[in-house]
């Protein structure tokens, strides 16, 4: 027996394929005015929306229905955050589904999808929240996930660097970057500088003058 679903969204897939992703669109919306509560053609509508025809808000809507209808489908979900995550507006909102889909990725217990996420997370709460302390907080979770992803620790090092001034820390996963990928050049010329202008001659770390003095 024919699967209409997978009928449906083949057809779609040949259609964008062939270079006629609003054909896709017109196979898939067909199929929905009849079987709304399909999941997996909207979310190909909603891709095709999003990013063939440049139509992003009518791709979020899509999105927000399938999260109407499940709001634990992590696939919407990592599909929502990843294309607002990058527009202000959203930012609240984003923040609230990231969290929800932590918590979701979590109890799947699969390390290097949690690290995806909780690495995401961090990007965002960096950029749109500007929380650099929460930053931090989900970079250590993706780290503690997959430890020898050097991309993690080389991300967190430029959060400690720039904006949370932890010096050590910093030196710390820059060494663990150079370590998983002695090749490096971005991490070695970043080493480089902050052993030059943070620590003295002996590998301590420089007075920074009365206030540091009270931290340390």
């Amino acid at each position: 027996m024919s699967d209409p679903v997978f009928e449906a969204v083949s057809k779609a897939k040949r259609q964008e394929e062939s270079g006629n992703p609003k054909a896709a669109a017109e196979t898939l919306e067909k199929f929905l005015s009849e079987n709304p509560m399909s999941i997996p053609p909207r979310m190909e509508l909603a891709r095709i929306y999003i990013y063939k025809l440049n139509d992003r808000e009518f791709g979020i809507t899509q999105l927000d229905v399938i999260l109407d209808m499940d709001p634990d489908n992590i696939d919407a979900l990592k599909a929502a955050t990843t294309v607002m995550m990058t527009d202000k507006k959203y930012r609240f909102r984003v923040d609230e589904d990231y969290s929800h889909l932590v918590s979701l990725v979590a109890a799947r217990k699969d390390p290097k999808e949690f690290a995806q996420v909780c690495a995401a997370y961090a990007v965002f709460l960096r950029r749109q929240m500007v929380d650099f302390p929460k930053s931090g907080e989900y970079y250590e979770k993706a780290i503690a996930a997959v430890p020898d992803a050097y991309e993690y620790h080389q991300d967190y090092a430029v959060l400690l660097l720039n904006d949370l001034k932890d010096y050590p820390k910093a030196k710390t996963e820059l060494e663990e970057v150079l370590r998983l990928k002695p090749n490096s050049i971005s991490a070695r010329k970043n080493y480089d500088l902050l052993m030059k202008t943070k620590y003295d001659k002996d590998g301590n770390l420089k007075k920074q003058g009365f206030f540091s003095r009270l931290r340390h």
